[in-house]
């Protein structure tokens, strides 16, 4: 809808400076009070059937009457509105429904704030400093409580049939229960589908793991329609191997490499921690299984004089790492790069070191919740060199391949 220039001309005749256009009591503040009126009165005229004064309204059963007063908060502040009324009670503008105190994307400024990690008395701040609106701890509250909903439809919506590579991690969050702060787990399940592109699947918090728990996940995924997963990548989850096998028994559980050299360097000084992490990626890297060991007998004699215990930990845990030497470079890449597991769980600690501990384990999902959907809006693009991937996928796995 054009706006003619005379009108903005006029508008605009006595401006001098910004604070007259977009300040307090500037002139945007007084346009959006006198559109959102005038959009009211269209409304009510609407809902009567008649204009105002007409002598259609005589015996209508229902007229005009008068207005009330009403505050709304909006982006230019706390707003002063007259409301008109109908006398049977039946008219709710649209514009401004009845009971509603914000208007034009507040609260989504505040789901916004929310879900960036800010804590209440941070949004409030920020509200009062920017728009000049002072609003209650109850008012943000509200808001976002309303988030809930969104988080029970998806975390049970469908999911496709198939996806090649699925990624478990979990996240700590600090959580009081009982009169107690106490750590709990927040576990994530990423999958990567037929496209290349990564999906959250869902969050499901917990105090501790084992194979009931990671049965319930993996049942509630199987249900919400996933009939097939190649490869699962963990982090040395407990039960999870027994868990995948009972509901996807064609799947093959590898550990997750990343998490194997993070752990592993967590016992190294930092000026040796590129020279070691450059050998592990040696085994890792290596063109077969029998190289890569070969690989960590050398890194053995290397370095077992000062860290013993990071090649006791790869021996150890050895055939739940070598099962990605079975398959071409393409899908390795695949399994042992979880940039996006990464990149998640580094944003996701920021969004939540603010908080010190949430009141309960609905306000622990909401906020990561929140966060989450910020992170997805940049994952547009499929992993690095998935075509070359799908094709092996396509020759590996042509029986279980979606058509």
């Amino acid at each position: 809808m054009a706006i003619k220039d005379e009108v903005l001309e006029e508008l605009l005749k006595d401006y001098k400076n910004p604070e007259d256009l977009i300040g307090k009591d500037g002139l945007l503040k007084e346009l959006t009070k006198r559109l959102l009126e005038k959009a009211m009165e269209s409304e009510l005229t609407h809902h009567l059937g008649y204009e105002k004064y007409s002598s259609a309204g005589k015996k209508s059963g229902n007229s005009r009457n008068g207005k009330s007063s009403k505050t709304v908060k909006g982006d230019f502040g706390e707003i002063p509105i007259e409301v008109p009324r109908d006398r049977k009670g039946e008219f709710n503008p649209q514009i401004i429904p009845k009971h509603q105190t914000r208007f034009s994307g507040f609260d989504d400024k505040i789901i916004s704030m929310y879900a960036r990690g800010m804590t209440t008395r941070d949004i409030q701040a920020h509200l009062q400093e920017i728009y000049g609106v002072e609003v209650s701890a109850d008012l943000i509250s509200n808001v976002t409580d309303a988030v809930i909903n969104d988080v029970k439809e998806w975390q049970s919506r469908p999911l496709d049939e198939v996806y090649p590579i699925l990624y478990l991690d979990a996240t700590i969050v600090k959580v009081r229960s009982e009169g107690r702060v106490m750590n709990k787990s927040a576990y994530l399940a990423i999958g990567i589908n037929i496209e290349g592109l990564k999906d959250v699947l869902g969050i499901w918090l917990e105090q501790s793991e084992g194979a009931k728990f990671w049965l319930k996940v993996m049942t509630e995924i199987k249900h919400r329609g996933v009939r097939d997963i190649f490869i699962a990548c963990v982090d040395g989850l407990r039960g999870f191997p027994e868990a995948i096998e009972a509901t996807f028994p064609q799947t093959e559980v590898q550990l997750c490499v990343v998490h194997m050299v993070r752990g592993s360097l967590r016992f190294v000084s930092w000026k040796d921690r590129k020279a070691v992490a450059g050998d592990l990626k040696a085994v890792y890297h290596a063109s077969s299984e029998e190289a890569a060991r070969e690989n960590l007998d050398l890194f053995s004699r290397k370095w077992d004089g000062r860290y013993p215990t990071i090649s006791k930990s790869w021996q150890a845990n050895w055939q739940r790492i070598i099962p990605f030497f079975a398959y071409p470079e393409e899908i390795r890449r695949s399994i042992y790069t979880t940039n996006a597991i990464e990149s998640l769980n580094n944003t996701l600690k920021k969004t939540i070191k603010n908080r010190g501990s949430f009141p309960n384990d609905e306000a622990a999902i909401k906020l990561l919740y929140l966060s989450l959907k910020n992170i997805q809006k940049k994952w547009t693009m499929p992993t690095r060199h998935w075509g070359k991937a799908l094709n092996q996928f396509a020759i590996l796995y042509s029986s279980r391949m979606p058509s």
